[in-house]
């Protein structure tokens, strides 16, 4: 079955759809801060006019291994963790800044709670040639655009329910909901965080206890953020506070083991992170901000994530993973299909460390064919990696014993859409290439390896200009898009 096209509508049903679209997104809090901006001004997220179309084959596979993927990344935790303490201990030497400061966090630490939570997500492209879905990274920590990805999915129910898709009659131009699904993925991490209240009292539903965000300076992409925590409340009653890193150690208190919020003494449950991912989350205050981490990780607080969840995400830990004897090891239950499904998302990623067998190789791919590759660091968020031509020049900058710190990666090729694009008012109609990011929630326990809790938790499209290499939204590279499903 091949796609729809995109609405091919006149320009006065553009101007009148892009108005109502506009007045939706600030009516139902699809919306970011502008840059430099006052608390009581609100922008439209960047968007699409349009759903952009996704193999309905490739969507359900990405849903189907989900669980797997949490259950996977866990057991690396677990399971041998001599293997993977030996792995982060390594990664220190060549990323001391960042890496090794989180390890050593982990290593001070008490690990008094050994319950950790992780909402996760894990990031795809659909590979044009097979139509297969390709795994771009696994998110351990402060993975974003919950909120807005099922606000986006209302959106474009609406526009499509009401005909404003149609350019002649106000029929659906979309034959059913089920083409253009909503996420529900402001439920379902919001259920996440509840359950780690819930297992924080022992299995008692108690709403003494609030969770406590950790939130970048100025966040512009707040209301992404606060949808979950609205529901958080709204759903289970439980109460949120918002600090950041740097306000932590004057804003709480720890007895017994217990963190409360200092103002007004409520214990808090869960440490959730919205922050804490990248070194600039640190580099404010080094001093307040690292040893905030530290005390936080040093409570019964339930973490999400912990430090050691958190360093589970690295590009290291995903490319020993994508070795079928290392999955196999790590998911010793599965069936030889549900192996066959995880192993079917990967594409080749090499490794540069020197100590690494297959590194002569990856070497020689990343001057002989950079073309092909996208070079890693171990960090998160939009605008670290090292593309194509650019590659052989950046590692020439880098001394050879700093290669390590980095993955080799082959790139996706992705179908192109034509969709359109809205920003600041400005509407652009160029090829974009789209990611799809599943979320998964799941709670267990860092010393014994059971898994209380393992759900999925809906999806996110982003999307991009095809001309980009960045994709992140609040970094200014792409926008947030919804699925329509053929």
């Amino acid at each position: 079955m091949s796609a729809k096209p995109f609405p091919q509508l006149s320009t006065e049903q553009e101007k009148e759809l892009t108005t109502n679209l506009l007045q939706w997104t600030l009516g139902n809090g699809l919306v970011m801060y502008p840059p430099n901006f006052e608390t009581y001004q609100a922008n439209t997220a960047p968007i699409t006019l349009f759903p952009t179309p996704i193999p309905k084959t490739s969507f359900i596979r990405a849903q189907e291994v989900q669980k797997l993927f949490n259950e996977l990344y866990i057991n690396v935790i677990t399971k041998d963790k001599n293997w993977f303490l030996s792995i982060l201990e390594d990664l220190s030497k060549h990323d001391a800044d960042f890496t090794g400061k989180l390890f050593e966090v982990y290593k001070k630490s008490t690990k008094l709670q050994p319950l950790s939570l992780g909402l996760f997500r894990s990031d795809y492209m659909v590979h044009q040639d097979t139509n297969e879905i390709k795994q771009i990274e696994f998110n351990t920590v402060s993975v974003s655009f919950g909120g807005l990805s099922t606000k986006i999915g209302q959106l474009h129910q609406y526009l499509n329910g009401t005909g404003q898709y149609d350019d002649k009659y106000n029929y659906k131009y979309y034959d059913d909901d089920d083409e253009i699904p909503v996420s529900t993925s402001i439920t379902d991490l919001a259920q996440g965080l509840a359950d780690g209240n819930l297992h924080y009292h022992n299995g008692e539903n108690k709403k003494s206890t609030v969770v406590l965000f950790i939130v970048q300076p100025n966040e512009r992409n707040c209301f992404d953020q606060r949808h979950i925590e609205y529901a958080l409340f709204n759903n289970h009653g439980i109460r949120s506070v918002r600090l950041t890193l740097e306000e932590v150690g004057e804003n709480v208190t720890v007895s017994q083991d217990k963190l409360y919020i200092k103002s007004t003494m409520d214990e808090v449950s869960v440490v959730y992170y919205r922050s804490g991912y990248a070194p600039s989350d640190y580099d404010i205050n080094p001093e307040k901000t690292w040893d905030a981490r530290l005390l936080l990780e040093n409570t019964l607080a339930i973490k999400c994530p912990s430090v050691l969840t958190q360093l589970s995400g690295t590009k290291k830990v995903q490319q020993l993973l994508t070795k079928k004897d290392v999955v196999s090891k790590f998911l010793p239950n599965a069936s030889e299909e549900e192996l066959s499904k995880i192993l079917s998302t990967f594409v080749a990623i090499y490794s540069l460390d020197e100590a690494d067998d297959d590194s002569k190789q990856a070497i020689e791919l990343a001057f002989q064919t950079p073309e092909k590759f996208v070079l890693k660091p171990q960090r998160e968020g939009g605008g670290n990696n090292i593309y194509k031509e650019n590659i052989p020049p950046f590692l020439e900058k880098l001394d050879k014993k700093d290669w390590g710190a980095y993955i080799l990666m082959e790139l996706i090729n992705p179908p192109l859409h034509k969709n359109k694009i809205i920003r600041n008012n400005e509407i652009y109609h160029e090829d974009i290439i789209s990611e799809l990011g599943v979320f998964g929630t799941t709670l267990f326990n860092e010393e014994t390896g059971e898994i209380l809790t393992n759900k999925n938790a809906g999806w996110l499209l982003r999307s991009k200009f095809s001309t980009s290499n960045e994709g992140g939204v609040a970094a200014g590279f792409g926008c947030v898009d919804n699925i329509y499903l053929y």
